[in-house]
């Protein structure tokens, strides 16, 4: 198992996709994949990144009390 990538099983990976998808849907699917890819990347890159971002609106706005539930009260079965 440690050659998982030689040339053959790549051709035999892209002879399967080329039989399900077909030749005009598979450009669609690797410019999708490729965009996924550079957003993924950019996002890591993004949260790697050590400098604050801008405070948002909610952020500066009064803090909010938490709104309380009724607490039900427990029956204890004997």
């Amino acid at each position: 198992m440690g050659d998982l990538l030689q040339p053959t099983h790549l051709l035999v990976i892209a002879i399967v996709l080329l039989v399900l998808f077909g030749g005009k849907k598979l450009p669609e699917l690797g410019k999708g994949l490729g965009e996924g890819l550079r957003g993924f990347r950019e996002g890591l890159k993004g949260a790697a990144d050590p400098t604050p971002a801008a405070p948002s609106a909610q952020q500066n706005a009064a803090p909010v009390a938490p709104v309380s539930t009724p607490v039900e009260p427990q029956i204890k079965r004997m």
